[in-house]
């Protein structure tokens, strides 16, 4: 016997996604709860993450999202998806130490004299866990912390990176932060600084599986070649994870659009009945425009030329209309002042175009700013 899909068009998917997030209706909540939802903000710049989280609430400002990752420590700064530099909730972090710990270990890049034997990773890891316990150092302290604790070969400057060498040790910043041992303190002037956050991983299979569930929350219906890009892991690993939960009924398959296969949380199959409406401008490497999938749903037509660098989403801060992006944003800050220029790809009515001022005084709100809106041609390039 067959059992019958569900069967869900793009246009809701797109909705419901949205709505999840917050960007259909503003989010009446704490930093930390935003956050979750998304499951996690892109941060590599920090104000895009204070946009991202602000434009998903009604009345949440940069401010808030410092205090929250500063004071009250209910946001950690960290290596998240692709090893990039991302916000996760403190109470969900022990589920992605868990989860992105257990990463099927990619291939060692690093040349013969450069890489470091699994002795010497182990040996650099307890030393950056020692260091940091109870501390926050610069990455200059953190060197020499890990020179004394391992010895002079874990800093000598062997890896190339921009223009520069760093130390050996530094190849594992990555690996420490998945296990637990290492994220970010707040900076020292210009410096970075790391510490050691409080957390015990979760087992990795429990925590891979509760992974899944939230980005199959946020972004489902999806494919395992959809979520081993967002977390750039092998495809073949993430087909044998939903595999796995879709034997023990945690996930189930949906005819997705045209008919193909994707996966949604067991029993999470009720999609709005009307697609979304409205303006809205969303931040560099904003987290529904990197996730959400297929691509060429999100970005139509010349979306696609203008908005996307090479295929990547992220590069371009967008704006969006009705759920797909119709045009490029930048902004500029001199001071209080805050210089917006948008440049949608074909004329906004008159009511969308008061929309996009709603929009753009929400961002001047979130940034503490004077916000000035010029419509009109975005002269910057690509994550400017």
């Amino acid at each position: 016997m067959t059992t019958r899909r569900a069967t869900v068009d793009r246009a809701r998917v797109n909705t419901r996604r949205m709505e999840r997030q917050g960007l259909t209706v503003p989010l009446d909540a704490a930093p930390a709860p935003v956050v979750e939802l998304m499951p996690a903000a892109h941060a590599q710049v920090l104000s895009a993450a204070e946009l991202s989280v602000g434009l998903r609430s009604r009345d949440l400002t940069r401010a808030d999202v410092r205090r929250a990752l500063w004071s009250d420590r209910t946001l950690i700064k960290t290596f998240g998806p692709r090893g990039t530099v991302h916000l996760v909730s403190a109470a969900e972090l022990p589920l992605w130490t868990g989860a992105l710990s257990s990463l099927p270990a990619g291939r060692n890049t690093q040349p013969e004299g450069v890489r470091m034997t699994p002795e010497q990773t182990a040996e650099v890891l307890a030393a950056i866990a020692d260091a940091l316990t109870g501390a926050e150092l610069t990455v200059d302290e953190l060197t020499e912390a890990v020179i004394a604790r391992a010895g002079a070969w874990a800093g000598e400057p062997v890896m190339p990176a921009f223009q520069t060498l760093w130390p050996r040790w530094r190849q594992v910043t990555h690996l420490a932060s998945h296990r637990g041992l290492l994220c970010f303190g707040q900076d020292r002037g210009r410096k970075v600084t790391y510490t050691r956050p409080d957390v015990t991983p979760l087992d990795g299979p429990p925590a891979l599986a509760a992974l899944i569930g939230r980005y199959l929350h946020a972004y489902g219906p999806a494919t395992p070649q959809n979520f081993a890009t967002w977390l750039a892991a092998p495809a073949r690993w993430a087909s044998e994870l939903f595999a796995g939960l879709a034997a023990d009924g945690e996930i189930e398959e949906v005819a997705y659009g045209d008919g193909s296969p994707a996966w949604v949380v067991a029993g999470d199959t009720a999609f709005p009945s009307q697609p979304v409406r409205g303006v809205r401008l969303l931040p560099y490497f904003d987290a529904f425009v990197i996730a959400s999938q297929p691509r060429e749903e999100l970005f139509p037509g010349a979306a696609r030329t203008r908005a996307l660098a090479g295929g990547q989403a992220g590069n371009f801060p967008v704006l969006l209309v009705d759920g797909t992006v119709a045009g490029v944003w930048h902004q500029r800050r001199s001071g209080r002042r805050i210089a917006v220029t948008v440049e949608p790809l074909s004329p906004l009515t008159a009511g969308q175009l008061r929309e996009l001022e709603q929009q753009v005084a929400r961002v001047g709100e979130v940034l503490e700013g004077k916000p000035e809106l010029t419509v009109g041609k975005v002269t910057v390039g690509a994550h400017a």
